[in-house]
């Protein structure tokens, strides 16, 4: 069977209760109360203490052309842009192709070092993807987080892809995936066990 170009593709880590973050985050704990720091480590330990046991999926992450996320993933700065937050990552952020951020603030192109440009949508997730459409060509585009906005395209019925990596922790509250998201029927496509996390992909069929 030929693989369909031009995939929408969702990644998300979240704990077995199906959490991504806790509540309460801040700039200084950016995942809130996550049973730990409050920056993620237990939810991503897979992706940093044993990437190379995990090489494949951080691999596929890469290879999308365009990239969506919600303004909570790009920074804790809220309402008008009182200053100039260009994102977690630093200088050079790790995604090199378009990223576009969804906002109901606008401001205008942030180009980064190494082919990253963060563009700001405001008129809502369809047209973010639109712009990503546009932006990939071909390629796949991933809808990179957080929960919330991947719950808005599961909803939307705009997701063909599902990449979960269920790390052995729970968080009991929080922000979770598929909280708001209709009854979805999926077919499972591959799984894998880690020794600290399970991936598996889904593909989205309603």
């Amino acid at each position: 069977m030929t693989t369909r170009i031009g995939r929408v593709i969702a990644d998300q880590t979240i704990s077995v209760d199906g959490y991504s973050a806790g509540h309460n985050q801040t700039e200084e704990r950016p995942f809130g109360d996550d049973g730990g720091d409050g920056w993620g480590r237990g939810l991503h330990a897979w992706m940093f203490d044993a990437a190379d046991e995990n090489q494949a999926e951080l691999d596929l992450i890469k290879t999308a052309s365009a990239v969506v996320m919600g303004r909570n993933m790009f920074g804790p700065v809220r309402g008008p842009w009182d200053r100039q937050w260009n994102g977690w990552w630093g200088e050079d952020p790790p995604f090199h192709k378009p990223v576009f951020v969804l906002t109901h603030h606008a401001r205008e192109p942030q180009p980064m070092e190494g082919g990253t440009t963060f563009h700001f949508v405001t008129d809502g997730i369809e047209s973010a993807l639109a712009q990503a459409r546009a932006a990939a060509g071909d390629g796949d585009i991933l809808i990179h987080g957080g929960a919330t906005t991947i719950n808005q395209y599961l909803a939307a019925g705009l997701v063909d892809e599902l990449r979960l990596h269920i790390v052995p922790l729970t968080l009991s509250s929080g922000v979770r995936l598929f909280d708001g998201v209709p009854p979805q029927k999926l077919e499972q496509v591959t799984s894998r066990a880690a020794s600290s996390v399970l991936h598996v992909t889904y593909r989205v069929l309603s």
